[in-house]
């Protein structure tokens, strides 16, 4: 067995350490509710039915209904306010005789099983109580709820009696039982000898759950004769994606608008394009990108800069002419040109093909 709760039975100044048991465990034949047609499981959602829509858990608090038809609701806040106890003992109230417990009042039965070196103890109480034939009225937290409850020994073990409230007990309203019946003496002398006949030592082992035996019988009946099918592999539904696939989902759509974004802006303006720091770029803009963008003239070195000439910038970085996308090429960039519209300067009408045209020049004159 595995212990649910852990404390001490406090009686006086004798504190014995335990550990609760649950006594009882519930042998029923448990169904799912299922498919006809093709075996699914049945599943529930919890849905509002003023907006129709899915709650989840997080969203989803206590409400109290009053008989005048006004609801009010209580959070996680309201109910850490009021007065739970937490402590792990079992406090002692009183001894009461064992005859003035109803059993009416009995809920749910847990052993308690000490620690080792409490053994003495928890000896001392269990044969206290047998001697006495009492039994002890206790209070105690379980599931964070106090709860009345009682200790009394089942052979060599105390068990704790768990408690219904008084309140809870309801009484019987029948009119008929105020009915006035005579009862002749030879009537109640015939009734009398019949539960005589009948009477025995109670067993309980005698019994069993006849219904549950013929249902355990039934299922097993048809399980030899081949009326059993695999169970289906629930699908999962795309309306019950995780939150990693969603993040992924996102993070695609994120990626396709910014590439969607980033062509548009190429294509508007020039078609030129310039390399960053410390790369080679190839540009593929036609001629009519070489004017200025001040005097509207075309360079007339940009046009006789062949294919595959280099410039070296040194210094600030250069801009490229009004027409162009406006990005800069940082000092020490080789920018490679491929047509020969590489554009110049809008403000002095210079351009980059002009040291080539010099040293070309040079070659001439030697």
């Amino acid at each position: 067995m595995r212990a649910i709760w852990s404390g001490a039975v406090s009686f006086g100044l004798v504190s014995v350490p335990i550990k609760v048991y649950s006594a009882t465990s519930n042998h029923d034949v448990r169904f799912h509710q299922v498919h006809g047609e093709d075996g699914g499981r049945i599943r529930y959602k919890r849905t509002c039915e003023v907006c129709g829509e899915e709650v989840s858990y997080a969203d989803i608090v206590k409400g109290f209904e009053t008989p005048e038809g006004e609801l009010i609701t209580l959070d996680e806040n309201d109910l850490a306010s009021l007065p739970v106890s937490t402590g792990h003992e079992i406090d002692v109230v009183e001894f009461v005789p064992n005859d003035q417990i109803d059993p009416m009042l009995f809920d749910k039965t847990y052993y308690l099983e000490p620690e080792t070196k409490a053994a003495k103890p928890y000896a001392l109480l269990r044969e206290a109580l047998n001697e006495t034939d009492r039994t002890a009225v206790v209070k105690v937290a379980l599931r964070q709820r106090e709860t009345l409850a009682l200790l009394r020994v089942r052979g060599k073990v105390i068990v704790l009696q768990t408690l219904i409230w008084t309140d809870e007990v309801r009484e019987p309203d029948f009119d008929v039982l105020d009915t006035d019946v005579e009862l002749r003496p030879q009537e109640l002398q015939m009734a009398a000898s019949l539960v005589e006949s009948m009477g025995a030592d109670f067993d309980p082992a005698e019994f069993h759950d006849e219904y549950r035996d013929a249902m355990v019988d039934l299922i097993e009946t048809k399980r030899s004769d081949g009326d059993a099918r695999p169970a289906p592999a629930a699908e999962r539904s795309d309306d019950g994606a995780d939150s990693m696939s969603d993040l992924l989902s996102a993070l695609q759509a994120s990626v396709d608008a910014a590439r969607s974004s980033g062509k548009g802006s190429g294509s508007s303006g020039s078609s030129g394009s310039s390399s960053s720091s410390g790369s080679s770029s190839s540009s593929s803009s036609s001629g009519s990108s070489g004017s200025s963008g001040s005097g509207g003239t075309k360079s007339s070195s940009s046009g006789r800069a062949k294919t595959g000439t280099r410039s070296r910038r040194s210094g600030t970085a250069a801009e490229s002419g009004s027409g162009s996308s406006g990005r800069k090429t940082s000092s020490g960039t080789r920018s490679r040109s491929t047509s020969g519209s590489t554009d110049g300067d809008a403000s002095t009408g210079t351009d980059d093909a002009k040291p080539a045209t010099t040293r070309r020049r040079s070659r001439k004159t030697a």
